[in-house]
Formats: structure tokens, C-alpha cells, sequence
């Protein structure tokens, strides 16, 4: 048999340049220019001392770094437990047809149309205890509610804050996920007689596990870079209770200016997020092929 030779046309090369290019620009050169400022001393704008890994040292030996990580993986840890059994709870209560449901995916959406200052904003006026509805309730229950004086307080309105701007995202991507089960799965366990929540444990769930392997990672890696919210509402207070990793490499950065240690602050801060999302994305694909297999067995 004769063997064909495609032809290679090299120049489709050139449809891809402009990709290459934004690319370029926009990540691959600051990344690099970050690794560079984060193995010198800057002294000065035309002045700059070659330190090597000085600074990644004292950064991981920096006790206020150790607990803005551990209070950052404690809020995206409680943000994942709470928004995505929520975001699903309310994707199934959500109605599937008809004029309601359209009515329903515009209401539950509105939080997401809110820019994250301005959800700040709304939070740090709604948790008053003179003229905020949230802070005026609990004060008339008798609780002895400040978020601007009590860490746990500010803690937990910054948790309540990002559930109530972010679930709505959670509950439309299982909501997706739902309405593409094709009717004849419902038909065939209502001919079995199953329950509801089998219905939902070998139907709707594993529907839904893609969508929200994606509600896990974007949720993870939005909670673990927030700034602007706690930023707004309570300034990272008090004392250093809301002072998350993001706000902690502000701080270094613009603060004190010390572009050489938060630099190499910066690339840890992406390592930590890209390995965490490794290790999620990887669990959640193992627990998806397991259930899958056992499934079919």
C-alpha cells in the first residue's frame, strides 16, 4: 500500500501569532518581571541589589504570613462546605419550565450583577446597628453584634457576605447541570418506584458532578484571592482577623513598598493556589471515574 504524505503548511502558524502574542503580554512578561523583582533588593527605580532566594526565606518564616494562610484556608474551606450544598439545594428547589423559571434565574442572579466593592459597600451599611436591617435585627434580639469591633463578628459578616454574593453562581451551574438530564432517567426510577434521594444520588448527582467540579475550582480560587469585599467592609479588622493573603501581599507591596519580598510572596501565593487546584481538580476526577465504575457494576 502506497503511503499518502500530507502536506505541512507551516504558515497557519500565523493564525495562532495574535493569541501568542496577547498571551505574552499579559502573562508571560509581568510573571517574569515579578521573578525578577523577587530575586533583588530594590533600593531604588535605577538601583537594584542581586539577593537570590533571601526573600523567599524570611517570607516563609513570616509568623503574620502563617496566619493570614491559615485564616484563608479556613474562609475558603468554609466558603466551599456552605456555598456548594447550598448552591445545590437551590438549584433543585429552582422550577424547570415555564415563565417562573425564567423569573427565577433573573432574581437569583441579581448579587452577581453587583461589583464586589459595592457588595462591600452594601454589607458595611447593612450590618450598622443604627441604620443596617442585619445589624438593627440582631441588636433588637438582644445580640451583642459589631462586626467593626469583635473579630469573630467581622469574620463570620465576611463569610455571610461572600455566600450570599457568590451562591447564586454555585446554584446556576447545578441548575445547568440539571436541566440537561434527559426526562426518560426521571421516567424510568418513577417506574421503579425510587425515592427522591435516590433520584438524586445515581441521577441528578452524577449529572451534575462536571458542573460543579467547576463551581469547586472557581469558587476555591475566587474565595482564596478575595481583597476588594473584606477590604471595603472592614478594612482587614479588626486587628488582623480579616486580613486575608491578598490583602496581607497589598500591604507588603503598596504599603510598605517592599517589592522584593512581596514579589516573592506573589509567586508562592500562585503556587499555593495552583497546587491546591491540582489536588482538587485531581480527588474530584478520581471520585467521579469510582462512582462512575461502581455505577455500572
Amino acid at each position: 500500500m502506497s503511503t499518502i504524505v500530507k502536506p505541512v503548511n507551516q504558515k497557519a502558524w500565523w493564525l495562532i501569532l495574535p493569541v501568542i502574542l496577547c498571551v505574552a503580554f499579559s502573562a508571560i512578561i509581568p510573571l517574569m518581571t515579578v521573578v525578577n523583582y523577587s530575586v533583588q533588593d530594590i533600593i531604588s527605580p535605577d538601583n537594584a541589589v542581586f539577593v537570590g532566594t533571601e526573600w523567599f526565606a524570611s517570607i516563609m518564616r513570616d509568623e503574620d504570613l502563617h496566619a493570614a494562610l491559615w485564616r484563608q484556608l479556613l474562609f475558603s474551606g468554609a466558603v466551599l462546605c456552605i456555598e456548594i450544598p447550598l448552591g445545590v439545594a437551590l438549584a433543585l428547589s429552582m422550577p424547570s419550565r415555564s415563565w417562573r423559571a425564567s423569573a427565577v434565574l433573573v432574581i437569583v442572579s441579581l448579587s452577581l450583577l453587583i461589583p464586589w466593592n459595592v457588595v462591600g459597600t452594601i454589607w458595611q451599611i447593612f450590618g450598622r446597628t443604627d441604620i443596617g436591617l442585619f445589624g438593627w435585627t440582631l441588636a433588637r434580639l438582644g445580640l451583642d453584634y459589631s462586626y467593626v469591633g469583635n473579630p469573630v463578628h467581622a469574620w463570620l459578616t465576611v463569610l455571610l457576605m461572600d455566600v450570599w454574593h457568590w451562591t447564586p453562581l454555585v446554584a446556576l451551574l447545578a441548575y445547568a447541570g440539571l436541566q440537561s438530564i434527559p426526562e426518560a432517567y426521571y421516567q424510568a426510577a418513577s417506574i421503579d418506584g425510587a425515592s427522591k434521594w435516590a433520584v438524586f444520588r445515581y441521577i441528578q448527582l452524577p449529572k451534575m458532578r462536571g458542573v460543579l467540579m467547576i463551581a469547586v475550582l472557581l469558587r476555591f480560587m475566587d474565595s482564596f484571592m478575595i481583597y476588594t469585599e473584606p477590604f471595603v467592609l472592614t478594612g482587614g479588622g479588626p486587628g488582623n482577623s480579616t486580613t486575608f493573603l491578598s490583602q496581607y501581599l497589598t500591604q507588603k507591596a503598596i504599603g510598605q513598598f517592599d517589592m522584593g519580598p512581596a514579589a516573592a510572596f506573589s509567586l508562592i501565593y500562585f503556587l499555593i493556589i495552583l497546587m491546591f487546584c491540582f489536588v482538587l481538580y485531581n480527588w474530584m476526577l478520581r471520585v467521579g471515574t469510582r462512582d462512575s465504575g461502581a455505577s455500572h457494576d
